[in-house]
């Protein structure tokens, strides 16, 4: 997809970070937008922006962890605008990290609901009709960008949930690639894993369901890795907006793998060499002792 005038896309999570600089892209390329998020103001302020540029969009406050709420966000962007031709199934959410074993079952089911289930259920309702549109229309091209993050091709320590969901996001979108390429050349997907960067995912607690929020305060473990969490994502310097202008770029290339830090892939080959050598795994600090010293000494509290 080469042409992105007129086009409708779709865009969870777009109140912030990525979400939301996919839609400034979105809009600067004269798409119309259908902008989901579960933070309402933050919803509210996206929309204000790209309208005021003068796009056409419309908002729904969706719950993506809920499949009912996303079936409806489909049959919103059919009443809406009649097509869907982008799709990012963007929303996510960090913390619950710690020492694996001491995540609540809440913890899991909060970070699943969200990167995971969410993702599963934008596949599973925006795919049906992009296929159907691509039958209707031999012109017509689509694409499908779900968002994982590096830690879905590693298992950085004290962040179990979240790589589980990571990796889940990785396998279901390579699944799909799969899948499509069995039954058409016109709807294609990428999978985006970024590494570090600033987008207010190290604050996504914020949006926590109060039902899912746990009745004991956190452990010294997870206190020691949200701001092990929030001071690596805060010093990124790669910024979201450079990450969007890349996943568009990819989306114009038909490219399946968007990195958003290249250089981590060293870890990557890393981990995949552990696999098939075979080895246990490697250090992720081998390079760093000290950062492996400090984790040890905050942990001993």
């Amino acid at each position: 997809m080469d042409n992105f005038a007129g086009k409708v896309a779709v865009i969870t999570g777009a109140g912030s970070g990525f979400g939301r600089e996919f839609a400034r892209l979105g809009a600067q390329l004269g798409m119309r937008l259908v902008l989901a998020d579960v933070q309402q103001d933050a919803l509210d302020a996206t929309f204000a922006e790209v309208s005021a540029g003068g796009a056409q969009a419309i908002t729904r406050r969706v719950d993506v962890a809920n499949g009912d709420e996303v079936d409806a966000l489909a049959r919103a962007t059919l009443d809406a605008f009649g097509s869907v031709h982008l799709v990012f199934n963007n929303a996510g959410v960090g913390g619950a990290g710690g020492l694996v074993w001491e995540n609540t079952e809440r913890d899991w089911q909060w970070l699943l609901g969200v990167n995971l289930w969410g993702v599963i259920h934008g596949v599973r309702a925006f795919t049906p009709l992009m296929l159907e549109a691509a039958r209707r229309d031999a012109g017509y091209r689509a694409h499908i960008v779900n968002t994982a993050s590096m830690a879905g091709l590693l298992n950085p320590p004290m962040m179990g949930p979240y790589n589980v969901s990571k990796h889940a996001v990785v396998s279901l979108t390579e699944s799909l690639y799969q899948d499509l390429s069995l039954v058409t050349r016109q709807v294609a997907c990428s999978v985006l894993c970024p590494y570090f960067v600033p987008t207010g995912i190290a604050n996504a607690h914020r949006n926590r369901p109060s039902e899912l929020a746990n009745e004991t305060p956190p452990t010294l473990s997870q206190r020691v890795s949200r701001a092990l969490s929030e001071k690596a994502v805060n010093s990124g310097k790669v910024s979201a907006q450079q990450v969007a202008a890349m996943v568009f770029d990819a989306i114009r290339e038909e490219r399946f793998y968007v990195f958003s830090h290249p250089h981590a892939l060293g870890a990557v080959k890393t981990r995949a060499e552990d696999i098939v050598t075979p080895r246990n795994p490697t250090d992720p600090f081998a390079e760093r002792p000290h950062v492996r010293e400090q984790i040890v000494d905050a942990l001993k509290g």
